[in-house]
């Protein structure tokens, strides 16, 4: 599907996207997580656009070696603020945004701080998260999650850089056969994400939205740890994977309980599918989306 590649100056970055679709349809944005690219959206967007929407698929920033800077800020907040540079670079005024594992963070800080901007949120893999005092109770219930996320200590130390890097990033390829472990994906299926993290400005990059996620000294990172436990008030979808290897599926339901979270939240669990569910499962996820767009009446 022929689509438009675009660039947009921010904060002294290049960053990239690119544009399918007819411009008079509702726009869709797709954010990717880790560690991934925009191409584990590829089988999704051509469904979108035949349903009838414009979908805007981007690169987060460090993720392309023209967004990386070593003075520029990878996290929630600068990733969210970029979010809200496409659609005024587009000059269009309202989305729905979906987002997968860290753009699903990314879509949730978004929608707790601009709101009117939205239609909708969709969330795949990481789960809807609702105010703190209901996470910690969620959290303390299930400690499995505490060693499946250890990995996040890791993504924080100097030398994880190297270690995504090295070996053509075999590293990586380990993540995904841990985080989709009834994923048989192929070479064709994991090079774009090969190419990017065997580059290790791009790892560096990539290893600094946790580094930020926890350096709450800094009032940029503070904030924007806030927002994600804001109430949101726009129609959110959450989706997750059964066999994921990195989020606990029953720390997933728990937080996606009705009575902790404060928007209209429709939750669905796909069998047979891990971490990287619109690339392993690409039309049951695209199936997802398009119903949740077309329940809402807000456009």
């Amino acid at each position: 599907m022929q689509g438009k590649l675009l660039h947009l100056n921010v904060d002294q970055l290049r960053l990239t996207a690119n544009l399918y679709g007819n411009e008079n349809d509702p726009l869709v944005i797709l954010l990717h997580g880790f560690p991934d690219t925009p191409h584990s959206w590829d089988q999704v967007y051509p469904a979108l656009v035949n349903a009838g929407y414009q979908v805007l698929v981007l690169w987060l920033r460090g993720y392309t070696l023209e967004s990386v800077n070593k003075k520029a800020h990878y996290g929630i907040a600068s990733a969210a603020s970029d979010v809200h540079q496409w659609l005024k670079f587009l000059n269009i005024s309202k989305c729905h945004l979906v987002g997968h594992d860290w753009g699903a963070a990314i879509a949730m800080a978004y929608a707790s701080q601009h709101p009117a901007h939205l239609h909708s949120i969709s969330v795949l893999a990481v789960p809807p998260i609702p105010q703190m005092q209901f996470l910690h109770k969620a959290i303390s219930a299930i400690p499995k999650q505490l060693l499946m996320s250890s990995y996040m200590l890791l993504m924080q130390s100097q030398i994880a850089p190297y270690l995504l890097a090295k070996n053509q990033a075999k590293f990586v390829e380990n993540i995904w056969k841990e985080w989709s472990p009834t994923w048989r994906f192929s070479e064709q299926d994991f090079a774009a994400t090969r190419q990017i993290f065997k580059q290790r400005r791009i790892a560096w990059a990539a290893t600094r939205y946790y580094r930020n996620l926890f350096a709450i000294h800094q009032s940029k990172n503070l904030t924007a740890n806030q927002q994600l436990f804001a109430p949101i008030a726009v129609p959110t979808l959450a989706l997750a994977g059964l066999d994921d290897g990195c989020m606990n599926i029953k720390l997933h339901r728990s937080l996606a309980k009705s009575q902790y979270f404060q928007a209209d939240l429709n939750t669905a669990y796909i069998e047979n599918c891990g971490h990287f569910l619109q690339a392993e499962q690409p039309q049951v996820v695209a199936t997802h989306l398009i119903q949740h767009f077309q329940t809402l009446s807000s456009f």
